[in-house]
């Protein structure tokens, strides 16, 4: 195992001379890492988000008038996506530990850009809603496995940065996708088919090709990544074995039941439910919003983007500092106040600009600390198994808050009871990460005191090895 001496890390191996790796060194193969994995993941899921999201610029652009979407048949065909959608994200990830990485990730992509592509052919509320279902199914992996991937290949301190990188696609899908729909509402009639309709194709076969490519050049593991160097993999190997106190990467049902009965899992989750039932409301219903403060439609397609411009780059900045400090709880709980003035603004003003600065901070303050908490969640599950139940829970379950976001915009133009509703949400999640800081700290000092009476070191860490993050070492 690596030693850590003033400045400089040293491996071992029984095959390598001692590689001496400064600072410096671990920065270049932590970029190199960086230049090779992110930006596959990052535009997977600007792809995902894109594709999941577009049914309110579809809205905007005429096709509530043309499938005639009154009453609430609108916000039943957002919602039916979040229930397989939830449901099928354990699942996935329990058979991304089982197959490749670089298999399982670009099928599951395959699959809902087929569905995404062909849903130019729905042509009534039935049929918009059984693709919606179909999307949810097929697109249900991807977010969770991407969050697991970065595991595999990060240690705990830097994964806020790299989630947040490629969290902040979603941002940046709900900007593009209001772009995207503003040129595409343009190509309305040719082929036969409406403009929002060309959205869905178009969209979709993008994300078909992007897959395709990526069965052949994205990587799986450290141990058989071939950008790096024999050294480079070895301390990466390393690094990952020491920040999981060398804990289990075995496939063992008795990781599964850890994460489900662990009361932690749960609390995660009631943290993650409070940012998402806003989140999801943004994205969804901002061009709806927009519409209603007076703009036209078009405008309204436009106008949505600098919301989530905003929301990318307070993305990547949170999650920098957040890696920087090495802290979770204070970064969700900030974004999560900045979210609520925004609602709260939303909620009181009877005027588009102060209505419209409430939007921008409701999807600046919101967005960055999505990818905080999963991280959190993630560095706080021990053991490979345990780490992608718990991920896949956290994200699956908190996803069926995305039912509740397609109900709550029902009394325009002033949206009370969404903006209340979302209110309410954000202020769960404070709560609930005030709480988990705390219980965090209480663990870790029981721990400790635990290793200090009972002389537990380092050398008997295999002793713990199937314990997961219950092990007196894990911190």
């Amino acid at each position: 195992m690596g030693s850590l001496r003033d400045d400089d890390i040293e491996l071992k191996s029984d095959n390598l001379s001692v590689l001496p790796v400064n600072p410096r060194e671990q920065a270049r193969i932590l970029r190199k890492m960086d230049w090779h994995l992110l930006p596959f993941v990052t535009v997977f899921f600007l792809l995902s988000f894109i594709d999941r999201a577009n049914i309110g610029n579809a809205t905007v652009a005429g096709m509530a008038t043309d499938l005639k979407l009154t009453g609430f048949k609108y916000n039943i065909a957002a919602a039916v996506f979040f229930i397989p959608y939830s449901f099928a994200e354990v699942p996935s990830n329990i058979i991304l530990k089982l197959l490749r990485p670089s298999r399982w990730i670009p099928s599951i992509m395959v699959t809902w850009g087929i569905v995404m592509t062909l849903m130019c052919l729905v042509n009534s509320y039935k049929s918009l809603v059984i693709a919606r279902a179909f999307l949810g199914l097929t697109e249900a992996g991807l977010y969770p496995g991407i969050n697991y991937y970065i595991c595999l290949w990060y240690p705990r301190s830097e994964r806020s940065k790299r989630i947040a990188i490629f969290f902040s696609a979603a941002s940046v899908a709900v900007a593009f996708g209001g772009l995207l729909a503003y040129g595409i509402e343009r190509m309305n009639g040719v082929g036969g088919l409406y403009g929002w309709q060309w959205m869905f194709c178009l969209e979709g076969i993008v994300t078909v090709l992007v897959a395709v490519f990526s069965f052949f050049y994205m990587h799986d593991y450290p141990e058989t990544a071939n950008f790096l160097t024999e050294p480079e993999r070895l301390y990466i190997i390393d690094v990952l074995k020491h920040d999981s106190n060398s804990l289990s990467s075995l496939f063992d049902t008795q990781f599964v039941w850890q994460a489900m009965k662990d009361y932690k899992t749960y609390v995660q989750i009631l943290i993650y439910l409070g940012l998402l039932v806003p989140g999801y409301a943004i994205a969804l219903f901002s061009p709806t919003i927009i519409n209603e403060l007076g703009y036209s439609a078009a405008n309204a397609q436009l106008l949505s983007v600098p919301p989530f411009v905003a929301g990318a780059i307070a993305t990547i900045i949170v999650g920098i500092h957040s890696d920087k400090h090495n802290l979770r709880g204070p970064y969700i709980i900030g974004g999560a106040l900045v979210s609520l003035v925004g609602y709260i603004l939303l909620y009181c003003s009877v005027k588009a600009g102060p209505s419209y600065v409430g939007v921008c901070l409701a999807a600046a303050g919101n967005y960055p600390t999505v990818a905080v908490i999963l991280a959190w969640a993630g560095s706080n599950a021990g053991g490979d198994l345990k780490r992608g139940v718990v991920l896949a829970m956290v994200i699956g379950i908190s996803n069926l808050g995305g039912v509740c976001s397609s109900f709550i915009y029902i009394d325009p133009p002033r949206f009370h009871v969404g903006h209340g509703t979302n209110m309410g949400f954000l202020s769960l999640s404070i709560i609930m990460s005030i709480f988990a800081m705390w219980n965090y700290n209480r663990l870790n000092r029981k721990k400790e005191a635990q290793c200090l009476a009972e002389n537990i070191g380092d050398d008997r860490r295999y002793e713990f090895k199937d314990m997961g993050d219950a092990s007196p070492l894990f911190r």
